[in-house]
């Protein structure tokens, strides 16, 4: 316990509470974990206590202070490699069962076939989730050295594990540790610089810093003055970035937003049709449609495969004049004399009846749209949420709209993963609008659909690109290319936004190079976690 000793010190009664949690063990050290984290989602949207995030990184550090055996010596023994894996795991158990137990909310939809999995999202999803912050834990104790160094150490660690957990398996980044900042003000604006997992490592090492103040070297560590002076530095730089770049606009469009606010549930049937369409022009030009140039509808729209009824396309194209329409739809492909064809989630724009540019959804939602090891799980009744067999668009690109600029299309649950919005778009010129249309009716009046806002919105602030976001429920709103919200509409509310669409900005230090920035920085973490270990040694 030599490390631990030299650590945590001795006698001083401000100190009693991180010495508690560097000394606990067995369930204490456990419960301890799990509250940390669970206290870190209120970070997170749609709350943005932004402190609450200093909770989980803080007590992370003293954790894995607390798993150190006999020394230096040993960090590559398996005993404190485990013992910091299963505080991570505790911990990130806590943070994502907390700021993701919405995701029950989906399982009541057809609570009549999905209840029983209520447990498995709510409870199931967080425990896998958790394996990531475990890793991030281990890395950082393999790192780990005594003073501010091992700050580092865990944002080495966090951040490793953070850019994997978007990446295997097709990836999950909701709710990384960085999104704390990307709900603070002008500091989001280093999105611009770093993206989102950037924002993760420095996110670590500003929330993590307070934790070297139980060190034997006075107030002012050297982690909290590199804390200090990055916020600093990030605040002047978003500051700046706002107050020099006012936003401007595309002449010649006026957008209409319609959110319908129409229930996730058995109302929305094929038979329905006709009367959900009614609803959705009403709204659309219920106050006139004279001056607006295109109309934007949420995801999936239609309860059917809209180029299948002509007489649907008619009524759009009677009530909405010469305006465009861009829409989520189903999208049939190879369809007829009973072959099967495919059956796409897609964005279509419509003009005068006619469906002129489509994109195919890419990134299909585990469990939602396709069901993973399916020859595993559907013997066992396991099965995906949303009706149909959904197939995979051949691969991103760009949806040229009559009479909008270049379109980077993200179907709902394609707005969270950052870089790909533009990245894979670049062989055609680089796109000047995100259009973002999303049902997050699935999740009712939860805080899921926030979480999902704060996300893509932050692709806005990467790319400098402006964002229109269309959802069935809310929140739907119109972005400029700084992430500034426009104009929007509020979570369970029917309405109509209309607005002029913002222009883009230029290209990004991230846009440029992607995730080179946060390679960058993941690199310099580790390299100063490593200078602290071998400068003890």
């Amino acid at each position: 316990m030599a490390q631990i000793a030299e650590i945590v010190g001795v006698g001083a009664g401000w100190r009693t509470l991180p010495q508690r949690i560097v000394l606990a063990d067995g369930w204490t050290r456990r419960a301890l974990a799990f509250l940390a984290g669970a206290c870190g989602a209120l970070a997170l949207a749609p709350f943005n206590f932004i402190p609450a995030m200093f909770a989980p990184l803080t007590v992370a550090v003293w954790l894995i202070d607390g798993a150190a055996d006999a020394g230096i010596v040993s960090c590559f023994s398996v005993r404190p490699l485990l013992s910091a894996a299963g505080a991570g795991w505790w911990l990130g158990f806590g943070y994502f069962l907390a700021g993701l137990w919405w995701l029950g909310a989906a399982m009541l939809v057809e609570a009549d076939q999905f209840a029983w999995a209520i447990p498995l999202a709510v409870f199931g999803l967080p425990a896998v989730l958790a394996l990531f912050p475990a890793l991030g834990f281990a890395i950082a104790r393999l790192l780990w050295s005594p003073g501010g160094w091992r700050v580092f150490a865990l944002a080495a660690g966090l951040g490793a594990a953070e850019w994997l957990r978007g990446h295997i398996l097709t990836g999950f980044p909701w709710n990384n540790f960085g999104m704390a900042l990307a709900g603070a003000g002008p500091l989001a604006q280093t999105a611009s610089l770093v993206g989102l997992y950037g924002l993760d490592i420095l996110a670590v090492v500003i929330f993590a810093a307070p934790a070297t103040l139980i060190d034997r070297q006075g107030f002012m560590t050297g982690a909290m003055r590199i804390a200090a002076a990055l916020l600093f530095a990030m605040f002047v730089f978003g500051a700046l970035r706002l107050a020099m770049n006012d936003t401007r606009y595309v002449e010649g469009v006026k957008l209409r937003l319609m959110q319908p606010n129409l229930a996730q549930d058995a109302k929305f049937r094929p038979e329905n049709g006709p009367e959900i369409l009614r609803h959705y022009l009403a709204l659309s030009s219920g106050s006139g449609v004279a001056g607006v140039t295109h109309h934007i509808w949420p995801e999936s729209a239609f309860p059917y495969v809209i180029s299948h009824h002509p007489e649907a396309l008619q009524s759009i194209a009677d009530a909405l004049k010469d305006a465009v329409l861009v829409a989520g739809a189903a999208r049939a492909e190879g369809y007829g004399e009973g072959r099967r064809g495919r059956i796409f989630n897609s964005i279509e724009a419509l003009k005068g009846g006619d469906i002129v540019a489509f994109y195919d959804k890419v990134h299909l939602v585990p469990f939602g749209e396709y069901l993973p090891l399916e020859g595993l799980l559907q013997p066992l009744g396991v099965n995906h949420l949303v009706p149909g067999v959904w197939d995979r668009g051949t691969g991103p690109r760009r949806l040229d709209a009559p009479g909008l600029p270049p379109i980077a299309p993200l179907i709902c649950y394609e707005a969270i993963f950052p870089g790909e919005a533009v990245a894979a778009r670049a062989g055609a010129g680089r796109p000047e609008l995100l259009l973002n249309l999303t049902n997050d009716g699935w999740f009712g009046q939860t805080t899921g659909p926030y979480q999902h806002f704060a996300q893509a919105r932050l692709r806005a602030i990467e790319e400098g690109l402006p964002m229109v976001r269309v959802a069935n429920t809310g929140v739907s709103a119109i972005i400029d290319a700084y992430g500034r919200v426009l104009q929007s509409l509020p979570l369970g509310e029917e309405g109509v936004i209309d607005g002029p669409l913002p222009g883009a900005a230029a290209p990004t230090i991230f846009s440029k190079y992607g995730a080179l920035v946060s390679l960058a920085l993941l690199a310099l973490a580790t390299a100063l976690a490593l200078k602290g270990r071998f400068r003890k040694s």
